[in-house]
């Protein structure tokens, strides 16, 4: 008879080991996850572990033309985690390195690449498609959990449509060239490579006691040929502009700049009356008048002509937006028109872009097909059936999906982005879906129009709409087909910042980002601002302040102690001024609150809320009313030294995080 023998203590606790070990020896190692980068990487290949970033590490080149790539990616690990990593050509790597080899892969296009993470890591590309394999990896090294290690695999990527972009209408309102660049470094880390710069435009008469006269219009780049056309209160130089270009070039985006004719023309005729049409208004131009064909030839000439060109991209974009169909003649004319200008962007050995308008404008005269990209918006304007069958190049921008019209009340303030992400690709023109990837569709953008001039809307206000905005654009003009749900995406996206070393939105971590026991005059600090929502808290013992004196300031806005106008406490920024009903008094003590969100500045005084500055509804005879706009995204890079009030215990806190 067998004996049994109970199994406890150590015995048992051997038993259970050696039962377990072989079991355990036999489960397979844990495959990596699809790392989240916006947008998504298209082929992932999960291996086993990670791949660290040390100080030894160095960043290698194996051909000089992606020297650039190599040394860009060194300056953006600076910035973004503080490694200052060597820089070299060489063909072989170490364990640590990564190496960058240029490849022509014929099935992932320019602008494609692999990565393949193990021991070192290896990028094959050409110089575009490296440029983006580094903004893979720091999109990944920022949602790391160690922001030096990211997981081991192979990643194949390339996008869906090679035009992925946004327009911005800075004719209507000006948008500083700083911020144009900040958002070009922001467009390349989500791999966008399109921005449309609208240089002209006017606002609606309606809004200007219906006087075209007074309605605002603005032309933004320097004339040296037509003295006085260029807008006084913003505008570009022609150098600055060309250099614009080239800077946006090297970090992969396009841009292509529009001059808009004959509609939305009114800067052209405030500077030149006889141009205007007296039948449809004087934002049209009159296209019977035989001076207005000479006069637009002149001002793409002075772009266009040259070595080196204003306009130094491939692309130059002629506008022809929504001009009257009321009398066949003038469509006639328009037609004749955009015809002539897409063969005189041509004659300069530019692709010409346009909106599209030739079903609205439906005639005899030919209008030219053949290598003419179009912008379809809206269907009734242009049929994207016609327009593909014609044989146009088509982007995809409908207005009814992607058009920000900040605080307008029509169109979107902000994009709907579960809407997009789950249902929107550049497939999608309005109502009519073609086929994905078709081969006419050569892209998607959006657009932000700012239609309601001198309604307060500051540029930050406008990038709180676009960031979101460019983040799912990105998304699903790169990657048609989603791989994860949207809630998962717009959760994980909120991780992903602007770019290296860029916080336009000045967003940080919920609680307390600075303080300071006393501000002390002429003080400096290393943040230039604080985005929405957050409070701004400060104890001030009042003494006579100057007009004029701000507490806070940076290039873009001033919070003032004593505003210039009124002597109150107040704000000023993109060329508003903003007032409190609250003055202060030498003598008083206070404690001051400041609360701000993407709607309104609240005041509060002692703990007490004495004022909100709203959307305030303005009304003036005869006028169209509409929403004043009195944000603030605050300031507080520098203190001005003339400021004689004692101010202690300030707080700066971000409340929420988006």
């Amino acid at each position: 008879m067998r004996k049994s023998f109970p199994i406890n203590g150590v015995t048992n606790r051997l038993v259970l080991l050696l039962l377990v070990i072989p079991l355990t020896l036999r489960l397979p190692a844990a495959v990596n996850p699809r790392p989240f980068t916006i947008p998504a990487i298209w082929e992932w290949k999960g291996g086993e572990g990670t791949f660290s970033l040390t100080a030894q590490s160095r960043i290698l080149y194996a051909d000089e033309r992606l020297r650039t790539v190599a040394e860009a990616l060194a300056s953006d690990l600076q910035t973004a985690v503080g490694l200052n990593l060597a820089v070299a050509p060489s063909k072989k790597a170490a364990e640590g390195d990564i190496l960058f080899d240029y490849r022509q892969l014929k099935k992932l296009g320019e602008e494609g690449y692999v990565m393949d993470i193990n021991r070192n890591m290896c990028v094959e590309a050409t110089e575009r498609g490296a440029f983006h394999a580094v903004q893979t990896l720091l999109q990944i090294l920022q949602g790391s959990s160690s922001s030096l290690s990211i997981p081991k695999g192979k990643i194949t990527d390339r996008p869906d449509y090679p035009m992925r972009g946004l327009m911005m209408d800075c004719g209507r309102k000006y948008i500083p060239l700083d911020y144009l660049r900040r958002l070009v470094r922001t467009m390349a880390y989500y791999k966008m490579n399109t921005l449309a710069v609208h240089l002209n435009d006017n606002g609606f008469p309606a809004y200007f006691h219906d006087n075209w006269d007074e309605t605002y219009a603005a032309f933004r780049l320097e004339s040296e040929r037509f003295p006085g056309l260029t807008a006084e209160d913003g505008s570009y130089t022609k150098d600055e502009f060309r250099r614009f270009i080239l800077e946006a070039e090297a970090m992969g985006v396009e841009i292509i700049p529009e001059i808009d004719a004959p509609a939305h023309s009114l800067a052209f005729t405030h500077f030149r009356p006889s141009l205007g049409s007296k039948d449809f208004g004087m934002d049209h131009l009159d296209l019977s008048n035989p001076s207005v064909t000479p006069f637009l030839d002149s001002l793409y000439a002075e772009y266009l002509e040259g070595p080196e060109p204003v306009f130094a991209g491939p692309r130059v974009h002629i506008g022809t937006d929504e001009y009257s169909n009321s009398r066949q003649e003038s469509v006639e004319q328009f037609r004749t028109l955009t015809d002539h200008l897409i063969h005189t962007v041509e004659s300069y050995g530019k692709q010409a872009a346009l909106w599209g308008a030739l079903t609205h404008a439906k005639g005899e005269t030919p209008v030219k097909v053949d290598n003419v990209l179009m912008y379809c918006w809206y269907n009734g304007y242009a049929d994207p059936d016609s327009m593909r069958s014609l044989g146009y190049q088509m982007l995809s921008i409908p207005d009814g999906m992607t058009y920000i019209v900040p605080a307008a009340g029509y169109y979107n303030d902000y994009l709907n982005i579960p809407y997009l992400y789950k249902r929107w690709t550049p497939a999608q023109i309005g109502q009519k879906r073609f086929e994905e990837r078709d081969p006419q569709i050569k892209g998607g953008m959006f657009a932000v129009w700012n239609d309601i001039v001198g309604n307060g809307i500051a540029v930050a206000d406008i990038h709180h709409r676009v960031f979101p905005a460019l983040q799912v654009i990105a998304e699903k003009t790169w990657a048609a087909d989603t791989v994860r749900t949207c809630d998962e995406w717009q959760q994980l996206a909120a991780s992903i910042s602007e770019a290296p070393g860029i916080n336009d939105l000045g967003h940080y971590a919920k609680g307390v980002v600075l303080t300071e026991a006393t501000v002390q005059p002429g003080s400096t600090r290393t943040i230039h601002h604080i985005g929405w929502p957050y409070r701004i808290s400060f104890d001030i013992e009042a003494e006579e302040e100057a007009r004029g004196t701000a507490l806070f300031r940076n290039a873009d806005a001033e919070f003032y102690l004593a505003d210039p106008i009124t002597g109150r406490l107040g704000f000023a920024r993109d060329g508003y001024l903003f007032s409190f009903r609250h003055a202060l008094h030498s003598g008083t003590k206070e404690h001051i609150t400041i609360e701000g969100d993407q709607q309104e500045t609240r005041l509060y005084i002692n703990g007490k809320h004495v004022e909100t500055l709203g959307p305030d509804v303005r009304l003036y005879p005869k006028n169209k009313p509409f929403k004043m706009i009195r944000t603030l995204r605050f300031p507080l890079a520098s203190t001005d030294a003339t400021l004689r009030s004692k101010v202690s215990n300030l707080k700066v806190e971000q409340e929420v995080q988006p």
